[in-house]
């Protein structure tokens, strides 16, 4: 008698309930084996990958994408020991789950390939990204691959699809002047999110500019020996990341929350990092920044933006953060009015550093300027603590020795 083995929704994380299924990898019918990737689920934080159970046969899908599913529900059954009527050669060529890698570019022959077939030689570990270009008719030839041996990714793949080209734009002309489609539950999510941030907080800006010039002198000066002996290049983000820190910590309502009739005092620093991926903005969160050093800060920002960029993020990675450091200067943004990361009552916007004429002891000079933006609750926040905060954060910056001596 055949074993069936039931397919869960797992647990999605904290004050999460429910998930939509975004796509199924494999069809029913399909051999898999244990730990294969058969369907990804999409939380308004994160995408999941739900593996198989045992090796055998996808026999049951119970939930087809665009549904919502809740913790614990059965998503399918998986036919155990059981093998696919059709050859299992290629489907086994698909299989095992690893870093949804595809060869390079350079072996795709589409013109020698029958219609049917995949046009390009797709590596065994890489039925995702398979998935994903049969589906939307990606071009490998046009995909930069950031893999080993520059080999393309998932996360590559995804990425040229969020990027507009001339032809696919002319693509969407062709087919007609609107377009409807849904919204993922992550934009979703970040669109409530935001409007219940304005609609709950008292959100108010004040700005203030910032002289990049020590900073430039200093990564100029270091950035070398710097990258040589931690493996990582020193970015502006660590400087921000620490002044913010010496800034919270002289003025701690900006650290704080509200909840209810009570002001919650947070006596560590979480600081999130938001991050523009492929499925929407993220904020990851350096834990603890206060006791990493420069270097470490950068290696953390680093390793989850590259875990944002492939959809890797866990809900723990991007829950309970107490402030946020956004910088649309990477967009080539002058200045913004960032939003409030809710239930936190700060935020810093960093924005473009852009070369102007600025007095200095009464001469003009050219130096590289930088606007800084502190969105702020007025419930909790007075205008004299949100000031002050940003006048430190302008002070560290203009004067870095101030954090290596926590003036």
């Amino acid at each position: 008698m055949a074993e069936n083995k039931e397919i869960k929704v797992p647990p999605l994380g904290e004050s999460v309930s429910e998930a939509t299924v975004s796509r199924w990898v494999k069809k029913e019918g399909q051999a898999i084996e244990v730990d294969e990737i058969l369907v990804e689920l999409e939380t308004d934080k994160v995408t999941l990958e739900v593996t198989a159970p045992a090796a055998g046969v996808l026999s049951k899908i119970n939930f087809p994408e665009g549904t919502n599913v809740e913790v614990g529900q059965v998503l399918g059954l998986v036919d155990v020991g059981a093998s696919a009527s059709q050859s299992t050669s290629d489907s086994k060529a698909a299989s095992t789950p690893a870093k949804d890698v595809i060869a390079e570019p350079t072996t795709v022959k589409q013109a020698s390939v029958p219609a049917a077939s995949t046009p390009y030689n797709v590596e065994a570990n890489g039925p995702a990204v398979r998935k994903i270009v049969e589906e939307k008719n990606v071009d490998l030839a046009s995909v930069t691959g950031t893999g080993k041996d520059g080999r393309i990714t998932k996360g590559d793949v995804i990425q040229h699809m969020a990027t507009p080209t001339s032809q696919q734009s002319s693509m969407r002309i062709s087919e007609g002047r609107e377009e409807r489609v849904k919204m993922t539950r992550l934009r979703q999510k970040i669109a409530e999110r935001l409007k219940q941030a304005q609609q709950t907080a008292a959100i108010l800006t004040t700005f203030n500019e910032v002289d990049m010039s020590a900073v430039f002198e200093i990564r100029n000066r270091y950035k070398d020996s710097f990258e040589k002996k931690h493996g990582v290049k020193l970015g502006f983000m660590s400087f921000f990341v620490k002044a913010a820190i010496q800034a919270l910590k002289e003025i701690p309502e900006v650290n704080a929350e509200i909840n209810g009739d009570e002001i919650i005092y947070k006596n560590y620093y979480d600081i999130g990092v938001a991050v523009s991926a492929p499925q929407g903005l993220v904020v990851p969160v350096v834990r603890d920044a206060d006791q990493l050093s420069f270097a470490d800060v950068e290696k953390e920002i680093g390793r989850l933006g590259l875990r944002a960029r492939d959809g890797k993020l866990t809900i723990d990675e991007m829950t309970g953060g107490t402030f946020t450091v956004s910088n649309g200067g990477i967009f080539g943004s002058l200045m913004s009015t960032p939003i409030l990361n809710s239930p936190q009552t700060g935020i810093l916007g960093m924005h473009k550093i852009q070369e102007r004429p600025v007095a200095i002891n009464g001469q003009i000079v050219i130096r590289p300027m930088m606007y800084i933006a502190l969105s702020y609750d007025h419930r909790l926040i007075d205008g004299r603590e949100a000031v002050t905060f940003l006048v430190r954060i302008k002070e560290n910056i203009e004067n870095p020795e101030r954090m290596l001596l926590a003036m």
